[in-house]
C-alpha cells in the first residue's frame, strides 16, 4: 500500500478539488439530460469521490492512499468508515467500466455515481 502524508494544505486542497469536481459534474448533469455526456459526468463524480476519500483519510489517519491500487484505497477508507468505502468502491467499479470499457453508461449509472460522489463529498466537508 502506498500512502502519502497529509499536511493541512493537502487536505484543504483535496477538499477544494472534491467540491469543484462535484459541482462540475452537477453542471454537466443539468445540461445533459440524455445519455450523451454521461461518461463525462461519471468521470467527474469519480474524481470528486477520490478527492473526498483522500480528505476523510487525511483527517482521520494523517495520510491517504496514493497509487493505482483501488482495493488498497477502499480498504484504507473502510478502516474509518464502511459506508464511505462502499461509495468509493462503487465509483472505482464505474471508473473501470466507463473509462476502459466500450459500452456507454446509462441513467442508472449516472444516478449511482451522483449519489456515491455526493455522499463522499458530504462526509469530507465535515472533516475539511
Amino acid at each position: 500500500m502506498s500512502n502519502r502524508q497529509c499536511p493541512p494544505e493537502v487536505r484543504s486542497g483535496r477538499l477544494k478539488k472534491a467540491i469543484d469536481f462535484l459541482a462540475s459534474a452537477d453542471a454537466i448533469g443539468i445540461i445533459v439530460e440524455t445519455r450523451e455526456g454521461t461518461e463525462s459526468y461519471l468521470q467527474l463524480c469519480i474524481l470528486a469521490g477520490i478527492a473526498a476519500a483522500d480528505v476523510i483519510c487525511c483527517a482521520k489517519l494523517g495520510h491517504h492512499n496514493h497509487g493505482e491500487d483501488h482495493n488498497a484505497a477502499v480498504s484504507l477508507l473502510r478502516s474509518i468508515d464502511s459506508a464511505s468505502a462502499k461509495n468509493l468502491n462503487v465509483l472505482f467499479q464505474m471508473k473501470i467500466r466507463s473509462g476502459y470499457g466500450h459500452k456507454s453508461s446509462g441513467a442508472d449509472d449516472k444516478k449511482r455515481a451522483g449519489r456515491a460522489a455526493t455522499a463522499l463529498v458530504e462526509v469530507a466537508r465535515k472533516y475539511g
